[in-house]
């Protein structure tokens, strides 16, 4: 069933993905509002916007009251593994992440809960690569908990223009974009293809629970808001 007008929660807008993710949904006519959950603030001022600090992501009951209403909840929080040991990865990727994601099923387990995973992802526990095996882990609690959930496995993506959190190395490739997009389109998507495709999939659905480049960027394409 097509979804007419969503409500949509967003973590890590404080982050270059999250901050892509919230701004393609408040130019979406069909986000009705988000609320934005972050250890500091946004600085992203907006009608449809609600903000709540929290500082402690692995404790939300104080503000479980507050996530109930919304139809999805866009997952964009995250840290590289790098310089990190592997218990250390495994609190801030999955245990803080299924903590968010366990209060929320239990307010509405029919919510549409993505997650920002990322290119290279296999959904094998037992690899080799640190943050591999800790990743999949993550989805596949996920896809477990949720009957609506999605896993997002972003490789290289182009920044939005004009947002202020894209990395230096991203604005360093970006004009490189068109050129892999050509030759490497299994390999890379946009920013803006990521928050449409997260949106469309709420509002429609898609018939995989695991988007790659090419699934995100034709998801972000398959329906036009009138």
């Amino acid at each position: 069933m097509e979804l007419k007008k969503i409500k949509v929660i967003i973590t890590g807008s404080t982050g270059m993905v999250g901050e892509g993710v919230l701004h393609e949904c408040l130019k979406h006519p069909e986000v009705e509002s988000v609320l934005v959950m972050n250890r500091k603030p946004c600085h992203v001022q907006h009608e449809k916007v609600t903000e709540i600090i929290h500082h402690d992501f692995s404790d939300i009951s104080p503000i479980k009251n507050q996530l109930d209403g919304f139809q999805a909840c866009y997952f964009c929080a995250g840290v590289s593994a790098v310089g990190k040991s592997e218990d250390e990865y495994l609190k801030i990727t999955y245990d803080l992440t299924l903590h968010v994601a366990k209060t929320c099923h239990e307010i509405n387990p029919d919510m549409v809960f993505t997650y920002v995973s990322g290119e290279g992802t296999t959904g094998n526990e037992n690899a080799k690569t640190m943050w591999v095996k800790v990743k999949s882990k993550t989805e596949n609690a996920l896809l477990k908990l949720f009957e609506n959930s999605y896993m997002f496995r972003p490789g290289y993506i182009q920044p939005t223009k004009g947002l202020k959190n894209a990395y230096k190395i991203y604005k360093i490739l970006a004009p490189f974009y068109p050129v892999w997009k050509t030759l490497f389109p299994k390999h890379v998507c946009s920013l803006e293809d990521l928050g449409l495709s997260m949106i469309n999939t709420t509002l429609y659905g898609y018939d995989k629970r695991v988007l790659e480049n090419i699934d995100i960027t034709y998801q972000a394409k398959s329906r036009i808001s009138n």
